[in-house]
């Protein structure tokens, strides 16, 4: 049979770069680049081709599989472990049955909907995900600002002049909560222009040294905007702005003078006048904020006051400095009365943590297993996620009367698990960038149909969930249409949804449009300005800069310190070939000898007397590891940076060889932010020793 060209696109993160796969015989066999995608025209990274390896890894769990008394997996019948789980949770009380589900659920259209209309159904508020290791924050600040968690901010590179980043690498990460599939030469078109990108990190990263790079002491990124703000305000720079709460934010951040602040950021207090002259002046300026920002102790406080100083310049809403994308589905509708817009609407039993879009801190979940009481974490269904490996503490899975986990691999946390259940790659369903069409740098559509069918027995999670509802009697429904079915004898699978959603959102589509440009539909070359107004969720219909709980927070960083015998601080550090904890079971992707290091500041590593390549020992009042070390001077010093993701111990056999250590091991479980419950993965304050043999 001839090889047929099938057109998709990526879901590994937010550009979603459309790919070309060569299909044999139903055989994935290639993953190209697609020359005619709109926005990527023909760039895809090393992870987006290297899934040809993931779908066709031959360690894929591709059956379901149940554990034996001996501790061994055995091969079953999807209905031997439906009935099986269905059985064992007749006697766990369903205010006590939990899910956890990682990144990767947030790239298909269909599988946090189901999974979400589970477990409303069930009556249970144990729903956590990887956010609250990621970007929770982000959605607490905009809960906070704008009444509405949904409605975040992007920076509009297409037409700024002076782009401010903190903790963001978009050369390697190719963007995070914006998708622009081509942001290397976005950032390159600023500077071209003859405008300015300064990228604020401890580290001089991959876009820093192709652009301006402001070295930050870690975790001091709330002073620094403090500090700028501060300026504004006392040199009276700031653009005409209305909001509600302003003259206690001028109050509130007039101590954080930049000689003030130098002594925490390590940024000279002039370079910081210059700065917020810089900002203040720019004809369109715009500030944003990713993960490095967000891992902190006070990441909602940081990435409110990145709003906040985009408004207060003149640039929140307005071209050329930070917009609210518009989806292709009616968002804003449906958080309005579907309840999508939640934040503070309920607490955990654990630490009374507010949710973030229904969510709590997995950082508590472990404490939830282990803690008795009515409600206590007893049952989790763990999605496309390693929360053994990616959670400070890991999991206590031994503690649980019940897990079972969705998912490609039998990874470290399936590795513990009562049942497998094999679900399919992105390559195997239908599918549509539910999430990310309010990110778009510039507005688009995608849809595309499954590349391949399933390898072996493997199913979405959709159909898993729904399969499992019914055993269980319960009515799938996560949002307010599906609602409205299930009360009328219907229960509509995703692609009905999906159109019937297309249809009536702001650009009247259909799924039957989609599919006559399988490509990507491009649907305006700008996100539109001016529209938060109409969009905020706030009564008074004001942006909100200064609510008593971010109040606190500033007087909470005034009051914090640190232990003297832990003197310098760890950072994470993302790596081109790797993302997160599921790809180093890829041939491709491993190739060269990659090795686990830490980096280390030279000056650091010479007074420690450690050498480019000797082991040295990191450790901090949770634990220790050990690394081989890459002496550099990239990094501030006092400053040291170990990737994330490392440290397997599942079924994947090229992953476990990998080696490395799990950096997690070093962070707190119990240290959490409070206003969105983010696990602190940044600035944890640890101490550097040589290991000798």
């Amino acid at each position: 049979m001839a090889d047929k060209q099938v057109v998709t696109y990526c879901r590994i993160c937010e550009p979603l770069c459309g790919l070309v796969a060569t299909v044999r015989d139903d055989r994935l066999v290639q993953l190209r680049p697609d020359p005619d995608n709109p926005l990527s025209r023909g760039f895809a990274c090393p992870k987006g081709i290297a899934m040809a390896e993931v779908q066709n890894d031959p360690e894929r769990v591709l059956h379901p599989l149940r554990r034996t008394p001996d501790g061994e997996f055995e091969r079953v019948s999807w209905d031997e472990a439906l009935d099986g789980i269905a059985a064992r949770l007749k006697d766990v009380p369903r205010d006590s049955i939990g899910w956890y589900f990682g990144n990767p659920a947030t790239f298909s259209y269909s599988h946090p909907i189901w999974l979400n209309g589970f477990m409303g159904a069930l009556g249970s508020p144990h729903v956590y995900s990887a956010g609250s290791q990621d970007v929770n924050n982000r959605f607490a600040a905009s809960a906070l600002l704008y009444g509405s968690p949904l409605l975040v901010p992007i920076p509009d590179l297409k037409r700024t002049d002076l782009l401010l980043m903190l903790g963001a690498n978009p050369l390697v990460s190719h963007g995070s909560l914006i998708s622009a599939p081509r942001i290397k030469e976005e950032l390159a078109a600023i500077r071209d222009r003859g405008g300015r990108v300064v990228v604020v990190d401890p580290r001089r990263t991959e876009t820093a040294k192709a652009h301006e790079h402001l070295p930050i002491r870690p975790d001091t990124d709330a002073w620094l905007l403090l500090s700028l703000l501060q300026v504004i305000f006392a040199e009276r720079l700031e653009a005409p702005f209305e909001a509600r709460g302003t003259e206690a934010l001028k109050t509130a951040v007039a101590p954080f003078t930049p000689e003030h602040t130098e002594t925490r950021t390590g940024i000279p207090a002039e370079d910081v006048r210059t700065l917020a002259r810089d900002l203040a002046a720019a004809r369109h300026a715009a500030v944003y904020g990713r993960i490095g920002s967000c891992l902190g102790r006070f990441g909602t406080l940081t990435a409110l006051l990145i709003d906040a100083l985009n408004l207060v310049t003149g640039n929140l809403d307005r071209e050329g400095g930070v917009l609210f994308g518009r989806a292709p589905l009616p968002v804003d509708h449906l958080a309005r009365i579907g309840g999508l817009a939640s934040y503070g609407r309920s607490r955990s039993r654990i630490g009374g943590y507010p949710d973030v879009l229904g969510t709590f801190p997995a950082g508590v979940m472990a404490r939830e297993i282990t803690t008795p009481g009515p409600g206590r974490l007893r049952a989790l269904f763990v999605s496309a996620g390693n929360p053994a490996n990616s959670l400070p503490g890991g999991l206590p899975a031994d503690r649980l009367d019940l897990l079972v986990c969705i998912d490609l691999y039998l990874s470290d946390t399936a590795r513990q698990a009562d049942y497998v259940l094999p679900a399919t790659t992105f390559l195997e369903r239908e599918d549509f960038p539910l999430a990310f069409g309010q990110l778009d740098l510039t507005p688009h559509a995608i849809w595309t149909e499954a590349v391949v069918p399933p390898r072996g027995e493997a199913r979405q999670e959709w159909q898993i969930i729904e399969d499992l509802a019914r055993r269980m009697g319960l009515g799938v429904g996560a949002i307010a249409p599906q609602r409205l079915a299930h009360r009328l004898g219907v229960r509509p699978g995703p692609r009905m949804m999906l159109d019937a959603l297309l249809r009536i959102g702001p650009y009247r589509l259909s799924l039957r449009k989609l599919r006559r440009h399988p490509h990507g539909l491009v649907l305006a070359d700008h996100q539109k300005a001016g529209t938060l107004r109409k969009r905020m969720l706030h009564k008074d219909g004001r942006v909100h800069v200064a609510p008593p709980e971010i109040l606190a927070e500033i007087r909470r960083l005034t009051e914090a310190d640190e232990p003297a015998d832990y003197p310098l601080r760890l950072i994470g550090l993302r790596e081109l070939r790797s993302h997160n904890s599921w790809m180093h079971n890829v041939p491709g992707l491993m190739r060269g000898k990659r090795t686990h290091l830490a980096r280390i500041n030279d000056q650091d590593a010479a007074e420690r007397g450690i050498a480019d390549g000797d082991l040295c020992r990191i450790t901090s009042a949770r634990g220790s590891l050990e690394l081989p070390a890459k002496v550099t001077d990239e990094l501030a010093p006092g400053t040291v940076a170990v990737p994330h993701g490392w440290g397997h111990q599942g079924g994947w056999s090229r992953a476990n060889a990998a080696g490395g250590a799990n950096v997690n091991d070093l962070a707190d479980p119990e240290d959490l932010e409070p206003l969105a419950g983010m696990a602190r993965l940044n600035g944890i304050p640890v101490r550097l020793e040589a290991v000798s043999r």
